[in-house]
């Protein structure tokens, strides 16, 4: 099987997170898309993230109408630190008969060279990444820093979704309404909870 790997925060999930889930999905005829949300994400250390329990509730309620999204929780139950590479490692060893697609954003792979061993994730998986506003990765570049990288990018025309968690954490302090932003289960969890208050 082709799976499809997108790996996040997830605080919250949101509508964008999913229309670039799709969209790969279909695009690039994986089988499969796996949520992994992260245990710990080494980049955003000192931040201040929700419990992990709430963030894969989340994603279980954003995913479940959707037959060919599946969570996994690998990245969640082992120790820190929780780097992708090291992720799909781990999937590997579990799943050997797959093939991997990592799922990201233009300003992820913009970003690329900074991340823990990017050379073997490209070994791991084939890219799959989507636009994102204002993110205009320099591919020359980008080859230069990781040889080999070009040939493992599959570009996915997905709609410019401009949300990002950190706006709707804003606004959901603020009382202000998530419909349409976020899926209606996630929209009554993170309510129900006060996730963001």
């Amino acid at each position: 099987m082709n799976i499809g790997i997108f790996g996040g925060t997830f605080d919250p999930p949101h509508i964008g997170h999913l229309v670039i889930a799709d969209q790969a999905l279909t695009q690039l005829k994986l089988d499969e898309v796996w949520f992994l949300p992260v245990g710990q994400p080494p980049h955003k250390a000192g931040n201040h993230i929700s419990a992990v329990h709430d963030r894969v509730a989340m994603v279980q309620l954003a995913i479940a109408d959707h037959p060919g999204f599946r969570l996994s929780l690998v990245d969640v139950e082992r120790p820190a630190p929780h780097y992708s590479v090291t992720a799909i490692e781990l999937l590997e060893s579990q799943h050997p008969q797959h093939d991997w697609c990592f799922i990201m954003g233009a300003d992820s792979l913009e970003d690329l060279p900074h991340w823990h061993r990017p050379r073997r994730l490209i070994e791991l998986a084939t890219l799959a990444v989507a636009g994102r506003p204002g993110a205009r990765p320099d591919t020359t570049e980008l080859e230069h820093d990781i040889p080999g990288l070009c040939a493992r990018v599959q570009w996915v025309n997905a709609p410019l979704v401009d949300i990002s968690s950190t706006e709707l954490r804003r606004l959901a302090r603020e009382g202000a309404s998530l419909r349409y932003l976020v899926p209606r289960a996630v929209e009554a969890y993170v309510v129900e909870h006060a996730l963001y208050l």
